[in-house]
């Protein structure tokens, strides 16, 4: 049965294995969900071929029942190699890497060989390396060479979401690249020895996949209806809003020059406070009736505010990258109380509380005392249970309370001291530059971060900030405020021509985009903060409470629930803390456009939140540096948003993560659905429809509407493979408006046109 053959070259199958893994998208733990397009693998093609390719690569309608049963296998061996500390007993010899400690152990696996000598045997003389065992069994199936490139891929797409966590450990730490081939080796000698005919019938059923494929309509025809009628009402509300031209015929933005600010360092008389947002959408609303309170502006910047950061808790130890996944930390700063008493006391209740905690773990894990914990605290339980269901919000005051009699909790402030100066400087220009803030400042700037509070919920984490790797956006807004009040970063500035007042100060805030609740950290104008800031900010937190409530009204309207703006207050708090809340926010569900440009052209136009906002001022960027930034970063990551919600709302399956309800939480990686399945990698059912059937996201393409001149975005787009793909594949749809506000629409082989419905087949 296991007759030897002449063996490949391993310069000639380690290209095949890397070809093979191109098609898998990586998908993030848990603890830090970010969105992908799950898709991310196709995107070298038209999108109207790749839909095709994944119809019938991941969205098979039948399943062979070996590859099933392989399946589930594989699924077992994974789950206990990646445990996060789910499981009571840990997998043997982890430390030997993937391949080696699965073959030392799959010896005593009944399911996979039977018990049967001959495999068993073969199964133990198979090479110490992974990419030796892939050889062999590949010779041994004497698989054309031409086919086995489908091949390799075949075995990763039929357990995509495995493949995809590997992929993410592997692009979250470059020196676990021998995970791939370690994976793919486990797939295939497992493959052997369960389905010895695995070859010639997955090769067959696959083709049979692509034909169906091939007859399924094509869902790009609604989704391109869907775009027209979108378009045409967004241009139609940006042209209410003609943002105004100066002698060069360029936009004349607030912050920049041709509003009349020079390098004097002058502040803006008429504004109090401005307030520099993410781009998220959830921020979009929020913006707009904060601006309608009071003499506030606000500008939208990529919720990392540019600083290639991780943190660390001084307390804890626990570190994490604060930045875009595109992007390492430079820096890990250190993030703790702000004094030394205080961090003693942080300290010690952190240690009775770890105390606590993992007696509690210990307790509930082990296999001799986990019923009899259940018998001593069954009772309590049910009736904590109860509270938590009927009184949502008071069950989470009274466990706060209690908490912070054990560890009392206490304001975190990151420390700069080793970010040097030099980064410093560049991280701040970068900043005001980007948005366009260079002059006319206001006596208080406001770097507003965002994050969101729910309860029992395994998704918390995709609900943060995705530019921040999926973390609250609080830290960087810290840092980058203690870097702008910083009198050398300052100094250096006004070298550059960037003249920050005496009277400007920084502050950072959290907006809650649950509750919409927004907190303010004055620590960030240090122990003595000029006085005549305390009223602007007093009466900030006063418009923020105003906007709060007004805003949740709106939100609630979506959400079904109707009432005035006390009682919609009250639901969202309510939604924020009930355990049992399926869809504690809609998330950015309904994303559809990225603008980029000043605020004028789309302030006091109801953009529905489903607008990412980026501010930019192209007059201060004649050769386009700044908007190529913005292209290649930003928006490639909201169009990663983008394609989740649209694939996961077109096949709630195979690209999200079916219901919530009957999901299971494995290795405090991921979620499956039922017992075994396959770690489901996208959004929930409820993150995308109101109900089983009726979709509240709608599909379309990310619109990108760049406000500049058309040979800037020429330039741009003909030196960047990216964007080439991106654009001229279909992926992505960019449109113009010029500094003489002509609107222009870019084609799939960059031409431009001028109008939305001409020729929109090319779009």
């Amino acid at each position: 049965m296991y007759n030897n053959a002449m063996p490949l070259l391993e310069k000639q199958i380690n290209p095949m294995i890397q070809e093979a893994w191109k098609t898998i998208a990586p998908f993030w733990p848990l603890r830090n969900l970010v969105s992908i397009n799950p898709l991310q693998g196709l995107e070298d093609f038209p999108i109207e071929q790749a839909l095709i390719k994944a119809n019938a690569l991941f969205q098979y309608a039948d399943f062979p029942d070996a590859m099933g049963a392989i399946n589930r296998q594989t699924i077992k061996w994974m789950q206990a190699f990646f445990d996060g500390g789910q499981a009571t007993l840990n997998m043997p010899m982890r430390h030997l890497g993937l391949y080696a400690s699965w073959k030392k152990l799959a010896w005593f696996d009944q399911y996979i060989h039977e018990g049967d000598q001959a495999k068993k045997l073969w199964l133990k003389n198979l090479p110490k390396s992974a990419c030796g065992a892939i050889i062999q069994v590949l010779s041994e199936w004497h698989i054309p060479e031409h086919q086995l490139p489908l091949f390799l891929t075949l075995m990763l797409t039929t357990l995509p979401g495995w493949a995809g966590h590997i992929q993410y450990r592997v692009h979250d730490d470059g020196a676990q690249q021998s995970l791939k081939t370690d994976y793919l080796a486990l797939r295939l000698i497992m493959t052997r020895l369960m389905w010895p005919r695995a070859m010639p019938d997955l090769l067959a059923w696959h083709t049979r996949c692509l034909d169906d494929a091939r007859t399924t309509p094509c869902p790009l025809a609604e989704i391109e209806k869907n775009e027209l009628s979108y378009m045409a009402n967004l241009l139609q509300e940006l042209s209410l809003n003609r943002v105004g031209t100066g002698d060069d015929g360029g936009a004349v933005g607030t912050g920049g020059e041709a509003n009349g600010g020079d390098d004097s360092g002058q502040y803006a008389a008429s504004i109090h406070a401005q307030l520099v947002f993410c781009i998220d959408v959830r921020s979009e609303p929020f913006r707009g009736i904060l601006e309608r309170t009071g003499p506030y502006e606000t500008f939208g910047f990529s919720g990392f505010f540019g600083l290639p950061i991780g943190i660390c808790n001084t307390t804890t130890g626990q570190k994490f990258a604060s930045c875009p996944v595109l992007l390492q930390p430079k820096y890990y700063v250190k993030e703790g109380p702000i004094s030394t008493a205080l961090r003693l006391r942080d300290a010690a209740g952190y240690g009775r509380l770890s105390i606590f905690k993992n007696a509690y773990q210990s307790l509930k894990y082990n296999i001799g005392t986990a019923f009899a914990l259940v018998e001593c605290l069954g009772g309590f339980s049910g009736i904590w249970m109860a509270i938590k269901t009927i009184f949502p919000v008071q069950s989470v005051q009274i466990r706060q309370k209690l908490a912070a009699l054990v560890r009392s909790p206490v304001d975190m402030m990151p420390t700069i001291e080793h970010i040097s100066l030099a980064d410093q400087c560049q991280y701040a220009e970068f900043a005001l530059r980007n948005i366009g803030l260079i002059s006319n400042f206001a006596p208080v700037l406001v770097l507003c971060g965002h994050g969101s509070t729910t309860e029992n919920n395994a998704y918390a984490s995709l609900l943060h900030c995705g530019a921040c790797g999926g973390q609250h956006g609080s830290h960087n807004a810290k840092i980058l405020a203690l870097i702008l009040n910083n009198p050398k970063v300052r100094a250096h500035l006004a070298t550059v021509g960037i003249v920050i007042p005496e009277i400007t100060r920084c502050i950072a805030a959290e907006h809650n985009t649950t509750t919409d609740v927004m907190e303010l950290y004055e620590s960030c104008l240090g122990d003595a903060p000029p006085p005549q800031m305390m009223p602007i900010i007093e009466t900030l937190r006063e418009h923020l409470i105003h906007v709060r409530m007004a805003n949740a009204q709106k939100r609630c309207k979506t959400m079904g629930f109707y009432g005035d703006q006390a009682a919609c207050s009250r639901h969202v708090q309510k939604r924020s803390n009930d355990w049992s809340q399926i869809r504690p926010e809609w998330g950015l569900a309904r994303n559809a456009s990225f603008i980029i440009g000043p605020r004028s052209l789309s302030k006091n136009t109801d953009l529905q939140g489903r607008v990412f906002l980026h501010s930019y001022e192209h007059d201060q960027d004649k050769d386009g540096h700044i908007l190529k930034g913005i292209l290649t970063a930003p928006m490639v990551v909201a169009q990663w948003i983008n394609n989740q919600y649209l694939f996961s709302t077109s096949d709630p399956v195979a690209y999200g993560s079916g219901s919530k309800i009957t999901k299971n939480i494995t290795g405090k990686i991921g979620v499956m659905q039922g017992v075994a399945s396959d770690l489901m990698t996208g959004l929930p059912l409820q993150s995308v429809y109101r109900t089983d059937t009726d979709p509240y996201h709608q599909p379309l393409r990310l619109n990108v509407v760049v406000h500049g001149p058309r040979a800037v975005l020429d330039s741009i787009v003909s030196a960047e493979p990216v964007l080439q793909k991106l654009f001229g594949h279909g992926w992505i749809l960019l449109t113009c408006i010029d500094p003489h506000h002509r609107v222009h629409f870019l084609n799939r082989d960059f031409t431009w046109r001028h109008s939305l419905m001409e020729d929109y087949s090319r779009a």
